[in-house]
């Protein structure tokens, strides 16, 4: 019987794909399924790895399935014995790390939902998300127990006094969970939000999530694949772990500050064939100047967040061979347009989103919900269960049926008239060969409504001669009208803790600003 793994083309994608037939890359079925036993139990006599932790400070951290089977009954046992019951919600503020994935893995398994935390929040974004989602239990390091202690959660020190206390539990534990029972709450990292509100998932999630896997990351069996994004979000979380790993596939994950040398020395030594970052870790690789001092053996590569500048994509074709392919989708919704790494028959446009799905239909609509012809800019929303569902985000199609993203609906500028996409004018700011980032938002002004103001990061001293360059590649290369008539020098730009550049930010500090001048 041939199975979706069994084919990697972008005609086998469009002729071959049915929905039914992803539930035969599992053990199981519509009624019950569990995402632990689906990702490590059931691949527990594999020889190859199961996780390559590359910490920050040199440390690989090397885990195989059989210990993360073992580990993570023990820890379903623990949690039971704690009378932690199913549907109780179970938070871990963890990196990646043998703790984490047993953590996670262990509480599933015991029927609990996994409630992953980004380690880098501080009390008051840990207390947002506690208030909401009331967690039984976190688990934790030292370091955040006392971050953690006036919570009013019970907090868990997952140290290795605690590892090996688990011992005292038995190795098996035998998952019985419904396909439709929650397994877990992940929090977005986008703003799209005021106030944190969980996107819940089932364990039945893994199986609709494998139609990313196989045709966004291009994941197949025998891969040995790496995504350095925080498990705590969408992307680490289902990409870069539950996806692969229910393949069997070897994963690799990144502990601790970034530094893009670490990861580029670590695809070297770890010999991995693919890899899925957001744009910011390749714009950090070809800011480092370290690639050139290492060897590489990808295959496939993908980048999912935010677009890609031209220059970094130029980047990574040069360096890996390999043309960088775009996977977009929002955490409400999933992946919806795809380039299809691996397959050979796909022509990979650059800055491009790709085409949708095997059998998804995304159209770009006008304010009227009317599709917008080629080349003209609306809003990106997609077809589910009988009605349409806006993504927020704008775009366009090309005549050849490629999708291109225009930026969040409200990162779009309209000045004199003109409608201005931030991605772009961004885009062309980076060409200048000394701004390592940039970041465009609209401002007030009074005869056009408003302006550009483009906020850059350099090595080089900001002054009006550079300032002049920068307006005259962005003349020269998008429009003359669409240049940034303001320009500030910036040390650092505003971040989602994803690492999205955070317009938002920026334009609530120019209001801020601007009022603070009106009551002066």
């Amino acid at each position: 019987m041939t199975k979706l793994t069994d084919y990697t083309s972008y005609a086998a994608a469009q002729t071959m794909f049915a929905p039914e037939k992803l539930w035969e890359l599992f053990d199981g079925n519509r009624a019950q399924l569990n995402i632990a036993h689906e990702c490590i139990d059931r691949h527990a006599g594999r020889s190859n790895p199961a996780v390559i932790v590359v910490h920050a400070d040199g440390q690989d951290e090397v885990l195989s399935f059989a210990e993360l089977a073992e580990a993570s009954s023990r820890f379903a046992h623990d949690l039971v014995s704690r009378g932690i019951k199913a549907g109780d919600r179970v938070a871990v503020m963890l990196e990646p790390s043998r703790a984490f994935y047993v953590a996670v893995f262990g509480t599933m398994k015991a029927g609990a939902i996994a409630v992953p935390l980004f380690t880098l929040f501080g009390p008051d974004g840990v207390k947002l998300r506690v208030d909401d989602c009331k967690p039984r239990l976190i688990v934790t390091n030292a370091e955040k127990a006392q971050l953690l202690a006036g919570i009013g959660t019970e907090v868990v020190v997952a140290d290795a006094a605690f590892l090996n206390d688990l011992q005292r539990f038995a190795p098996h534990f035998t998952p019985d969970t419904a396909a439709d029972a929650m397994a877990l709450f992940q929090y977005t990292s986008g703003t799209t939000r005021e106030l944190p509100e969980a996107v819940k998932h089932t364990h039945r999630s893994i199986v609709t999530l494998m139609v990313a896997a196989l045709y966004g990351t291009g994941l197949r069996p025998g891969d040995r694949f790496i995504c350095p994004s925080s498990p705590a979000w969408g992307h680490g979380l289902w990409h870069g772990t539950l996806a692969p790993l229910a393949l069997g596939i070897t994963i690799g994950a990144y502990a601790g500050k970034f530094n893009p040398e670490r990861l580029l020395a670590a695809l070297e030594r770890h010999r991995f064939t693919n890899i899925s970052a957001a744009a910011t870790h390749y714009r950090m690789m070809r800011n480092s100047g370290a690639a050139p001092r290492y060897r590489y053996v990808l295959e496939k590569m993908s980048f999912t967040g935010e677009p890609i500048d031209s220059e970094t994509a130029a980047f990574i074709s040069d360096t890996f061979g390999h043309q960088v392919c775009s996977m977009y989708g929002t955490t409400e919704i999933g992946v919806i347009l795809v380039s299809y790494p691996g397959a050979r028959d796909f022509v990979v446009k650059p800055g491009s989103l790709g085409k949708p799905i095997p059998g998804g239909r995304v159209e770009v609509q006008d304010a009227e919900g009317k599709p917008c012809a080629p080349g003209v800019t609306g809003e990106l929303k997609l077809w589910r269960r009988g009605e349409w569902i806006a993504t927020k985000d704008l775009g366009r199609i090309d005549e050849d049926g490629y999708f291109y993203h225009g930026g969040r609906a409200d990162d779009v500028i309209i000045s004199a008239g003109w409608t201005m996409s931030a991605v772009e004018i961004e885009d062309a700011i980076l060409k200048h060969p000394q701004v390592r980032e940039a970041a465009a938002i609209g401002v007030p002004d009074p005869l056009r409504g408003q302006v550009v103001k483009a906020f850059v990061v350099t090595d080089r001293p900001g002054d009006a001669s550079f300032e002049h360059e920068i307006q005259d590649v962005v003349r020269q290369r998008l429009s003359h009208h669409e240049y940034p008539r303001l320009v500030s020098f910036v040390a650092e730009l505003p971040k989602t803790p994803a690492g999205k550049v955070n317009r938002k930010v920026l334009r609530d500090r120019e209001h801020a600003a601007k009022q603070s001048e009106a009551t002066n």
